[in-house]
């Protein structure tokens, strides 16, 4: 029988505490869903990406804390375990969360609970599905979405697709050496971009952050 190991963490941002409930670590899989994986196409190996918070991640929710989010529609791709969607949450955001894989949605209505917060609008969509509903969006926000050099394209018209015709996107991008690929791809979408370097991260990073916030805009 499978048992995956879960933990629980707190992260401060000033005033605001957001609490998750995450996998232990990288380790974790859940063999009673193996049919259901292969299914979606994910690996054991790959399994537990979703449900650890990344150092990316935490760049992008520090970042958005103070972001101006007045009259603007939010969409998290890729949310994974989902810390800028709670985030912002917290600030009565009008967010909405989306992921591939099919227990984020589990995690994320779990953590809502614990915060005492209302449950984030989730779909479970690929960026190649035609028939999703999530509509279009002011922001657009991602962490560590640029890891698979050959889903460049297809991420770059999802998000096309799901952006109103000014809109803005910011993805935390550790460094994978992608973003020059994924900047052509926006760039020829109508959008323009800026990339520059996170503040003060080592003081709630363990280690440096290598890579870069990187902001596009279409006007």
């Amino acid at each position: 029988m499978s048992k995956i190991r879960i933990k629980y963490q707190t992260y401060e941002f000033d005033k605001v505490d957001i609490h998750l409930k995450t996998l232990r670590d990288r380790q974790q899989y859940d063999s009673l869903k193996e049919q259901e994986l292969n299914d979606y196409g994910i690996s054991s190996a790959t399994w537990s990406l979703f449900g650890i918070v990344w150092p990316a991640s935490e760049v992008l929710a520090h970042y958005m804390k103070d972001y101006n989010i007045e009259n603007k529609r939010i969409l998290e791709v890729g949310c994974g375990i989902g810390l800028s969607s709670h985030l912002l949450n917290s600030k009565n955001a009008n967010i909405t969360a989306t992921d591939y894989h099919p227990e984020v949605e589990n995690f994320l209505n779990t953590n809502s609970i614990l915060n005492g917060l209302k449950n984030i609008p989730f779909e479970r969509t690929s960026w190649t599905d035609e028939d999703d509903h999530l509509g279009k969006f002011d922001l657009i926000i991602g962490s560590d979405i640029l890891y698979e050099r050959w889903h460049i394209k297809e991420l770059a018209s999802f998000i096309s697709k799901h952006s109103n015709d000014k809109c803005e996107v910011i993805i935390s991008d550790p460094g994978r050496g992608n973003h020059a690929k994924f900047g052509k791809e926006m760039q020829d979408l109508g959008f323009s971009f800026m990339n520059f370097k996170p503040k003060k991260t080592e003081e709630y990073l363990k280690k440096a952050f290598k890579g870069y916030l990187i902001k596009y805009t279409r006007n």
